[in-house]
């Protein structure tokens, strides 16, 4: 069974991309781990048009305001992991300008969490050997709201963001690729 299985294992939202990796499997996902949004120029374009309106707003109603670091994986909570899977955790009314972000206390919290409005989201990466020095690499994100009304938020939201959640995955997972096959020329006799 899959980690992320335990956290949602029947989502009302769900998209999922993988790719081969020619890499051991330890060495993908150690650099899974390793990633970071923030140095993906296509991420922190997309993150800043997203925050765009929240940033505004902010400024307009309080002009010294400190501006927050940009949305990324920094702000999700890491659930579970083993040798082949990594689980982060969110929740918060992602469709709201400033995500409005419920905190999150580990795996145990995030199955605990219910408040009304919210949607849970669970991200992966998991790593599945394929044999001849090849693995799969995956990144699954999946979500549950808790109430019809924030499901009805949610969806346009969805609709809305998909297609650049969909190729900013593609790109972590090839951005981790490349990352993944230096490592293992390197480390080649």
């Amino acid at each position: 069974m899959a980690l992320i299985d335990r956290y949602l294992p029947d989502p009302h939202f769900r998209e999922r991309h993988r790719l081969a990796v020619r890499a051991p499997s330890r060495t993908v996902l150690r650099a899974a781990r390793a990633y970071r949004t923030e140095t993906d120029p296509f991420f922190r374009a997309m993150i800043g048009l997203r925050e765009l309106p929240m940033r505004v707003m902010q400024r307009l109603s309080q002009p010294s305001s400190v501006d927050r670091r940009p949305f990324g994986l920094q702000d999700f909570t890491l659930l579970d992991s083993d040798d082949h899977e990594i689980v982060y955790g969110l929740a918060g009314r992602f469709w709201r300008p400033d995500f409005d972000l419920t905190p999150v206390e580990g795996g145990a919290g995030f199955l605990a969490l219910d408040d009304p409005g919210v949607a849970r989201l669970a991200l992966n990466f998991a790593v599945r050997t394929e044999g001849r020095g090849i693995c799969e690499l995956s990144t699954e994100t999946r979500i549950v709201c808790a109430d019809a009304d924030a499901r009805a938020r949610l969806r346009l939201y969805w609709h809305l963001i998909r297609p650049v959640s969909g190729l900013i995955r593609r790109r972590t997972l090839a951005s981790i690729r490349r990352v993944s096959e230096n490592e293992a020329r390197m480390a080649l006799p």
